[in-house]
């Protein structure tokens, strides 16, 4: 039965390939090999196979090569337009942060203009009160000297009533001529007096009221300042509190943090106080020491970015791959936990601290292989894993931005990665979070 379906399967076979014979020639003999049907069926096929392998192998590798390269673009094309979109918000950051600073000593220009001004109001207000006195005075003298007077001539006459009679008319008429010229020389001499207090009073009228003229157009501008001032001030704050609580930080929390930190009072920031007499600050007063908190409560917020992981710990192209969560382990499979996020770029790439703070940790540390811990203040910890080489040591206080290792592919690694965590009190979090809150930050 099986010869014969054999026999069956080889005269098909001859049908389509026949016997062929392939000769081999040399000096001496000349022989031939015989390829059955059979053969040249499974040479075919085998043939057929290889063929197709390679067009399959080709055509993966093609895809895998156009993927690649489709992907390095993206990457290429992403971080450009991070980069451009960074630089654009540094330069609006510093040129909100030069507005500002014009606004500063524009109010700071103000504020003493106000008080020149006022220092004149208060000047001629004394000067109108002191000719107000005067005319008081002077009006109470001529009241006193017509009474005197009054009281002389009644006395005169009563002298001349009594005594007489042994002066003579022209005796009495001198005697009243005397006290006519000195009563009319002191009653010019007072109404003299009088009129130039009445001038000095208008001039003092005249100049208070350009005084109050000018104080007016002056708070006028101060409001346009203030105003531009507060803008300024919203516009530079609100991305910051933004920034912190997408990261899950209490804003109020971090200053009351920071400014236990930076206690020290004084300076252009001290709340303003004109009143020497303790009375309530005016509205200007009130706006200008709102200002001041706001820029204060921006510089602890500076303070307290540059303490906080905010930044990228790579500054070149790189690869985001395993993210923070549960995973399948690239070694055996089974679902773990990934604490952080790796980044896969070149070997060799810097690695720099995401925020100021202490190095408390710089050697191998087993699956981590070359790993850096720095300790930042609010509690929160930054580890890089997977270094090819460290480049500060254990104590060493590091500032942000500073360069601290290599990347690398030591540990427990598949390939050349960063391995980056943060840590608050202990436990991990997704670095991402601090990441993209600070997108339209830094």
């Amino acid at each position: 039965m099986i010869n014969r379906l054999a026999y069956r399967i080889h005269t098909a076979l001859e049908r389509h390939l026949p016997e062929q014979r392939l000769f081999l020639k040399s000096d001496v003999e000349t022989r031939f090999i015989r390829l059955r049907p059979s053969t040249q069926a499974v040479a075919i096929i085998f043939g057929s196979l290889a063929v197709a392998w390679t067009i399959l192998a080709t055509a993966i590798l093609l895809m895998d090569s156009i993927s690649a390269g489709t992907s390095r673009d993206q990457i290429a094309r992403q971080q450009t337009l991070y980069e451009q979109r960074l630089n654009a918000l540094s330069v609006d950051r510093d040129l909100r942060a030069e507005e500002a600073a014009s606004a500063q000593d524009r109010f700071n220009l103000a504020l003493v203009q106000v008080s020149q001004m006022q220092a004149r109001l208060l000047a001629s207000e004394d000067r109108r009160r002191e000719l107000e006195t005067g005319i008081d005075v002077i009006q109470n003298t001529l009241r006193g000297t017509i009474a005197e007077r009054d009281d002389a001539r009644a006395q005169l006459a009563k002298v001349t009533a009594t005594s007489g009679v042994g002066r003579s008319d022209e005796e009495k008429l001198q005697d009243t001529e005397a006290t006519v010229s000195f009563l009319t020389g002191t009653l010019g001499l007072t109404a003299e007096q009088r009129d130039q207090m009445q001038v000095k009073a208008a001039k003092a009228d005249q100049r208070v009221a350009a005084i109050s003229k000018e104080k007016q157009a002056l708070e006028a501008q101060n409001d346009v300042i203030f105003g531009q001032l507060e803008e300024a001030l919203t516009v530079s704050v609100e991305p910051l509190q933004k920034m912190f609580k997408q990261a899950g930080l209490s804003p109020d929390d971090l200053l009351a943090s920071v400014r236990k930190g930076y206690s020290g009072k004084g300076g252009p920031l001290t709340p303003l106080s004109l009143s020497t007499k303790g009375l309530p600050a005016s509205p200007d007063e009130r706006r200008a020491n709102a200002i001041l908190q706001g820029l204060d409560n921006m510089n602890l917020y500076r303070i307290a970015a540059f303490k906080t992981p905010f930044g990228m710990p790579i500054r070149e192209a790189v690869r985001l791959t395993s993210g923070f969560g549960v995973r399948d382990d690239p070694f055996n499979g089974s679902p773990r936990r990934h604490e952080g996020q790796d980044f896969a770029g070149s070997y060799g790439t810097p690695i720099f601290a995401t925020a100021d703070g202490v190095v408390t940790n710089a050697g191998w540390s087993s699956g981590y292989g070359r790993l850096i811990k720095i300790q930042h203040a609010y509690g929160i910890e930054t580890r890089y894993g997977h270094l090819s080489q460290i480049r500060v040591e254990v104590g060493q206080k590091v500032s942000r931005g500073e360069r601290i290792g290599d990347m690398g592919n030591s540990g427990r690694s598949t390939g050349t990665h960063l391995h980056y965590e943060i840590r608050i009190g202990g436990s991990a979090i997704n670095p991402m979070t601090f990441i993209k809150a600070a997108t339209n930050v830094f």
